[in-house]
């Protein structure tokens, strides 16, 4: 194996390493969310109407919405992440696939940078979103506030992880390059 070769295997498996972490925290945060839609729909229609059917005092389970908010802030944030470092958001080919590649490359690297300000954007509000917010406590499992908006600050950062390391990978090919088919604007 050369020496190149064994560069960018090596290159490879830094950055599967690095984004794996992140899926794996998305995919408990998923479950976790399923669970408590799950668990809270149980208790509305089910746990209620049997208390109510016995006249037993109710079970309160007011948390479940707590839980699903703190959940969903994490999926979308860390979720962000993932998709720039997956290519996932939508992207549309109208003109730079006729520049020359020099300009395609131009334009590759500063969409990246502007993605990677934006997460720094995120960083700072909601660094500054948790300071603020590091007093108060969630009103029914009794969580410091700060965790939840700490959900930018670490989206942000991912965000701005791996858009800087797009930068360094080349631009997708043109999806009509290898379908056949028009990109949107093709005549």
């Amino acid at each position: 194996m050369t020496a190149l070769a064994s560069g960018v295997s090596r290159r490879w498996r830094v950055r599967d390493i690095v984004l794996l972490a992140p899926k794996i925290v998305l995919t408990a945060l998923l479950a976790l969310a399923i669970g408590d839609m799950i668990f809270g729909v149980f208790m509305r229609y089910v746990v209620t109407a049997i208390t109510d059917r016995l006249d037993v005092d109710p079970f309160n389970f007011f948390f479940v919405e707590e839980v699903g908010e703190y959940t969903l802030a994490w999926l979308t944030m860390i979720g962000a992440g993932i998709g720039i470092a997956d290519r996932a958001h939508f992207t549309l080919h109208v003109l730079t696939h006729r520049f020359p590649l020099a300009a395609q490359r131009v334009i590759h690297v500063a969409t990246h940078l502007l993605i990677a300000a934006f997460g720094a954007l995120a960083v700072w509000y909601g660094v500054q979103l948790a300071i603020v917010n590091s007093q108060l406590t969630s009103p029914a499992l009794e969580i410091n506030l700060a965790w939840l908006y700490a959900a930018p600050a670490v989206g942000g950062a991912l965000i701005i992880l791996y858009g800087i390391a797009a930068i360094f990978e080349k631009p997708p090919p043109d999806e009509a390059d290898e379908t056949g088919i028009a990109a949107a604007g093709d005549d």
